[in-house]
């Protein structure tokens, strides 16, 4: 047991654990940060010269792909607080693929966009729209990549024996990181639906 996991002993106000407090400002900070960008979407939208195009159908397969992850990491976190650690390892493991494959079904999307609609970001040719589009998807990507990474820690230390009943902080984090990652795509991809 680490000192991160001994720290959960020593619980603030609210029953959690520091790192959780952490994560639960992050996460808040982050959805305020898209918040922010969405509304500048609705407000540059009207002021005009404002290109519509369709969204690319790969988006579809992206939910997919990210609903399946939550559902895939929430069985793995069930597993680790049963002490079933070679369960917890195999959601571990296709929850980081399916982040994967979400990942490049964005790197898709965005071929779509750029050879099929000319839908670019930046530069001569770029509209407002495009742009828009590429820094609420791309930002998404990248905190993907970090959640992505969050999960390959947590699966080395499941393969260490370090993920169990009594060590959850680790898991249970990320866990929450991720389904946060979930529900914000939804909200964007909802949002873009709704708005071109």
């Amino acid at each position: 047991m680490d000192a991160t996991e001994k720290l959960s002993t020593k619980e603030v106000g609210l029953g959690w654990h520091p790192s959780r407090v952490l994560l639960v400002l992050l996460i808040f900070s982050f959805f305020m940060v898209f918040a922010g960008w969405t509304s500048g979407y609705i407000v540059r939208r009207d002021e005009g010269n404002w290109r519509e195009f369709d969204l690319p159908n790969i988006f579809i397969l992206s939910t997919v792909l990210v609903t399946l992850s939550s559902a895939v990491i929430q069985w793995a976190y069930g597993a680790a607080k049963k002490d079933e650690v070679r369960r917890t390892q195999i959601g571990l493991g296709i929850t980081l693929l399916l982040g994967v494959g979400f990942l490049i079904s964005q790197w898709q999307a965005w071929t779509f966009l750029v050879h099929q609609t000319n839908t670019y970001f930046g530069g001569v040719d770029a509209n407002p729209s495009g742009s828009f589009l590429y820094v609420l998807t791309g930002w998404h990507a990248f905190h993907i990549v970090s959640g992505l990474v969050f999960i390959a820690v947590v699966l080395v230390r499941s393969l260490k024996y370090q993920v169990h009943s009594r060590a959850t902080v680790s898991i249970g984090n990320c866990v929450l990181y991720w389904h946060f990652l979930g529900l914000l795509w939804w909200y964007l991809y909802l949002f873009l639906l709704l708005n071109h």
